[in-house]
């Protein structure tokens, strides 16, 4: 199998999405990563959510994990001095000009290794400049309809939080969506296992997953 493209729907004030950044190179080599900024905030409001961050019992499990997993990945996360922060116009710079993983890859060390959160004037000209783009694309009108094109592609694909990796499916193992999600830095693994073996969810132990029925639903 070659030159797959899964896309790497991410946005900054994501932890989480750092430190997947951080494993894409166990990746299969025939694998081409396309980044994708999105707005969680957006894409949050529109399945009834509520961010890790934004619940307080949750909040310092969520900081100590995410710096966990990076320890584990051969990372010091370190984070800003306010999170959640508002990441809108960090992410119109990166939607601009299509940002490649080189540019994206330095936007999180900016905000997660140096710890500092790009929501003033100041700090968004500092990563602007980190990552080299002009700062007033954050207030460019082209940039602000790519990110939004962006969330909205994410969430009519089915992604409900970041960092997720959406994958065409592949001929010959179709999906009632043509394409497979995966969510969240834990969910690699099964990334990797999928990537080898295409029908994985087509084994008994997953394919009956789709009959369960909601046995009793909130309001």
């Amino acid at each position: 199998m070659s030159g797959r493209t899964i896309d790497f729907c991410y946005d900054l004030i994501s932890p989480f999405a750092h430190v997947a950044l951080k494993r894409l190179d166990e990746l299969p080599a025939d694998v081409t990563v396309r980044p994708v900024p999105v707005l969680l905030g957006a894409i949050l409001t529109h399945w009834g959510q509520r961010g890790p961050a934004e619940i307080s019992a949750k909040r310092l499990h969520t900081y100590r994990l995410s710096v966990f997993l990076g320890q584990q990945h051969g990372l010091e996360i370190r984070f800003p001095p306010r999170h959640p922060f508002n990441p809108l116009k960090a992410l119109r710079l990166l939607a601009g000009r299509e940002a490649d993983l080189t540019k994206v890859q330095a936007a999180f060390d900016f905000v997660f290794e140096q710890g500092r959160a790009p929501d003033t004037e100041e700090e968004l000209a500092a990563l602007a400049a980190a990552i080299g783009v002009p700062v007033s694309l954050a207030e460019d009108d082209a940039a602000k309809s790519a990110l939004r094109a962006n969330t909205d592609q994410a969430i009519a694909r089915g992604v409900f939080g970041v960092p997720s990796f959406v994958v065409p499916a592949v001929s010959g193992h179709p999906t009632s969506s043509g394409q497979e999600v995966f969510w969240g830095v834990d969910a690699f693994d099964m990334l990797l296992a999928w990537l080898d073996d295409p029908g994985l969810f087509e084994q008994h132990r997953y394919s009956h997953l789709d009959d369960v029925s909601i046995g009793i639903a909130r309001k």
